[in-house]
């Protein structure tokens, strides 16, 4: 697929269409894992391509009181609008996350690194490197496999380290133990810090 056919619209239709395979309507076990062993509930959270925000509401769930999350699918935004209203908790951005300001300590990384053209790859790393503060973490799963046509798009562990290790410090990338079924064996967990 090409990159140009991976606009708003084409995440906008699958939306509109509950055409959202990718969707496990719970949040992700790696994740939620993740999420419990956080301390600091001020910790500025982003959660770029939020799709359906499983993980924005647990945050919310858990205390968290500074999350954005972006997507750049109308009909999903204002879903989330009316899902998450009046929790000032939560800021909601339709934007593309390229381009996006802001400064975070924290970027959960949840199925957005593999919707993205793998071409526009180093340019989500120096996105990243922008929006997380210095010392900032991007935690999260990748998909540890190939697909024949994405999205979504995999990879490798050696490729992942090559492309994240010259801005990030990579404290852990290993496979998930505890991912969704359907997942199993297919996902590296990651937790790297901004250097």
């Amino acid at each position: 697929m090409n990159q140009k056919n991976l606009n708003e619209s084409f995440w906008n239709n699958h939306y509109l269409e509950r055409t959202t395979g990718w969707d496990l309507k719970q949040v992700s076990p790696p994740l939620k894992e993740f999420i419990n062993q956080l301390t600091d509930k001020n910790l500025r959270i982003l959660i770029p391509g939020c799709g359906n925000s499983y993980e924005a509401a647990y945050l919310l769930e858990k205390g968290f009181t500074d999350i954005t999350i972006i997507d750049i699918a109308p009909a999903l935004v204002e879903s989330l609008k009316n899902k998450f209203s009046n929790d000032s908790r939560i800021t909601i951005v339709l934007q593309d996350f390229f381009d996006h300001e802001g400064t975070y300590d924290l970027v959960l990384e949840q199925t957005f690194f593999c919707a993205i053209d793998p071409s526009l790859r180093p340019q989500y790393i120096v996105k990243m490197s922008q929006l997380l503060k210095k010392g900032g973490k991007l935690a999260g799963l990748l998909f540890n496999r190939d697909f024949e046509d994405g999205p979504p798009f995999g990879g490798s562990k050696k490729e992942y380290l090559a492309l994240f290790s010259p801005d990030f410090n990579i404290k852990i990338a290993e496979t998930a133990y505890n991912s969704f079924e359907k997942r199993k064996g297919s996902e590296l967990f990651i937790s790297m810090i901004r250097k």
